[in-house]
């Protein structure tokens, strides 16, 4: 994943296709995949660079403080700041089907006890990009990309074994979509 603009597709927050994962600016974040955003919003300019990236990830400095009003330099020193803080990503956003990875999935969890120390184990498996906790009929959903049934399986194996993990729910992606990272800022 690249951290200056020179990569396809950008997204603030969660992140999901191919290249996946962030940055990772500190020892803590490194472990627990967590993003830590260090402050409680951003300002309108940071808002707009966000967007402007979530328009074209590729666009240059140089054509984002022409848009927003502030020099090259500025919009460097925001971005790095965005990136560092866990606010935003730029990655490449694939159809995992299209590069290699011929099973996409979603996986609801049901847990006995302890939630977030289940969800903190399964972020931190390599074949897990997209790990939240939630309300419903599920405490956790999880999302795996591999490249067959046979990894699928290993990776299920992996995650059932996982103590107070009580039941599993597998939906197989047959095809995507829709997938966009456009939903701007508030």
């Amino acid at each position: 994943m690249a951290s200056t603009p020179g990569t396809k597709g950008a997204s603030a927050g969660r992140s999901r296709g191919g290249g996946r994962r962030g940055q990772q600016p500190d020892a803590k974040r490194a472990a627990t995949g967590k993003r830590e955003t260090g402050q409680a919003g951003l300002d309108d300019l940071s808002k707009q660079i966000v967007e402007q990236l979530q328009q074209d990830g590729r666009r240059s400095y140089a054509a984002i403080g022409k848009a927003i009003g502030l020099s090259e330099a500025a919009v460097r020193q925001r971005v790095q700041r965005l990136l560092d803080c866990g606010a935003m990503q730029i990655v490449a956003v694939t159809d995992p089907m299209t590069v290699g990875f011929r099973r996409q999935t979603m996986i609801g969890i049901r847990c006995g006890d302890d939630l977030e120390r289940v969800a903190d184990q399964l972020a931190g498996m390599d074949e897990i990009d997209y790990v939240v906790i939630t309300a419903g009929s599920f405490d956790l959903l999880i999302e795996v990309v591999c490249e067959d049934d046979a990894q699928l399986l290993e990776i299920l194996s992996r995650v059932r074994s996982i103590p107070s993990v009580t039941t599993t729910e597998t939906f197989v992606y047959l095809k995507l979509c829709k997938q966009t990272y456009s939903w701007g800022t508030r």
